[in-house]
């Protein structure tokens, strides 16, 4: 019995006062890959539109295989190997993946940088 009546005071402090309790306030991610402004999963800005989509793709894709704790690999996704793009797209859909998964691989596994 003392212990429901502990949850709920500890839980609304956990929900009020995250920075005390996990130790450091949030801050949005740094500028990351030499990209200007924004985030690690931004595009570069020279990137075409069919290498933006596959760069956003390829993070997509390697959070997913994090997440299902999939060894990682590029060559293992279907988005990357059979692209739903023009053909003639292909090749530019496949540099964007590539980039963008490995970005998201480096920073999901070895932490922000």
């Amino acid at each position: 019995m003392k212990i429901n009546r502990l949850a709920i005071p500890a839980l609304a402090i956990a929900l009020t006062a995250p920075g005390f309790v996990f130790g450091q306030p949030y801050t949005p991610s740094p500028q990351g890959y030499g990209q200007g402004p924004g985030g690690w999963d931004v595009p570069p800005q020279e990137f075409r539109d069919i290498q933006r989509q596959g760069y956003h793709d390829g993070v997509e894709g390697a959070r997913k295989d994090v997440d299902n704790h999939r060894r990682p690999g590029v060559n293992n996704r279907d988005e990357y190997r059979h692209p739903h793009v023009p053909a003639s797209a292909r090749g530019d859909y496949r540099e964007g993946f590539r980039r963008g998964y490995d970005a998201a691989i480096a920073h999901l596994m070895n932490g922000p940088r």
